[in-house]
């Protein structure tokens, strides 16, 4: 599971970064971040106004993989306000070092559910008193609903994101084959038959790999599920 600064692609769109910025001086937020999960390969991809100290700390200790702001909130059909964690180790993992770079663990998420099957994850946090966020909260929370929907939709409509949603296009010939080795076949069996050779299995499954971005053929074969283009055997 990797995680992209969708900022850092080339071509990217600069004015979501700002769009967060607006909505930090706007709303009165500290700082504010968009990610978005990949249904199948669970990337995580998105924006944040974050420092760059932080957001370089972040990426090198993986944090995405078992930040609670991700793993829990994607669950969720709400905003989460980030007092509902548990206070574990994944959640000392990320909050404790976030300190350090003066980010405080006061803060809210909220989901939205795209067309894709990916969810699109709106965050906010401000280093406030509990009476303050309280009253913050409840004067914001319908704007940043607002704003989550138009984040994602308007991220949804670029190519940037569009390019690692896409359904991938496998010609009928690797859709059979990967069938077959959903249903344990061997690539011997699977040439007998359809009358083919087991190399020629072979180029199809390191084709349809390939067209799913996938390391192995038991990954292919799981995505491929997934995406509802075979079936489970």
């Amino acid at each position: 599971m990797d995680l992209i600064d969708l900022s850092a692609v080339p071509d990217a769109e600069d004015n979501f970064t700002n769009f967060l910025n607006e909505l930090c001086e706007d709303l009165e937020f500290d700082y504010a971040s968009y990610a978005t999960t990949h249904p199948i390969s669970g990337d995580v991809q998105g924006y944040a106004n974050y420092p760059d100290q932080w957001k370089f700390h972040y990426m090198k200790q993986g944090m995405h993989r078992f930040d609670p702001t991700i793993y829990q909130s994607v669950r969720s059909i709400a905003p989460v306000d980030w007092s509902r964690f548990v206070d574990d180790e994944k959640f000392r993992a990320v909050f404790y070092d976030a300190r350090d770079f003066g980010i405080t663990n006061r803060g809210i998420t909220v989901p939205v559910r795209g067309p894709y099957g990916e969810c699109g994850l709106l965050s906010v946090t401000r280093d406030c008193s509990d009476e303050e966020w309280i009253k913050l909260k409840r004067a914001v929370i319908g704007d940043l609903q607002f704003a989550a929907v138009h984040m994602h939709d308007n991220v949804m409509r670029t190519g940037v994101l569009h390019s690692a949603l896409r359904r991938p296009t496998l010609s009928t010939r690797e859709l059979q084959i990967l069938q077959w080795t959903a249903a344990g076949k061997s690539q011997q069996d699977i040439g007998d038959i359809l009358s083919i050779s087991h190399r020629t299995v072979e180029v199809h499954l390191r084709s349809g790999r390939e067209k799913l971005s996938a390391l192995t053929t038991a990954q292919a074969v799981g995505r491929a599920i997934g995406l509802g283009l075979i079936f489970p055997a």
